[in-house]
């Protein structure tokens, strides 16, 4: 990962992880490090996964290009309030 800094929280999933290498497995004190590690990688998952979709993304660029379009429309023609019901209303994932 020398091209990407790291995070705060994948600093201390780092050193997490270089901390097990260093214990004997099967004892107590890897147990516990190995309990951090998977609740640190668990948080690390759902930061990532809060993160917007390329989907989401790309509805949204359709939507100000659509707008964008009408905007432009309207300086030449008069648009009727029917035009605006071809805006995608947002949709929140189940």
């Amino acid at each position: 990962m020398a091209d990407k800094e790291l995070t705060g929280l994948e600093l201390v999933y780092d050193q997490a992880v270089r901390e097990l290498l260093f214990k004997q497995v099967g004892s107590e004190e890897y147990e516990k490090t190995l309990t951090q590690v998977s609740k640190i990688h668990g948080l690390l998952r759902e930061e990532k996964s809060a993160r917007v979709s390329r989907d989401t993304l790309a509805v949204i660029g359709a939507n100000l290009l659509g707008i964008l379009m009408i905007i432009k429309h309207e300086n030449v023609n008069i648009i009727t309030s029917r035009a605006m019901g071809l805006i995608l209303s947002p949709r929140v994932p189940k």
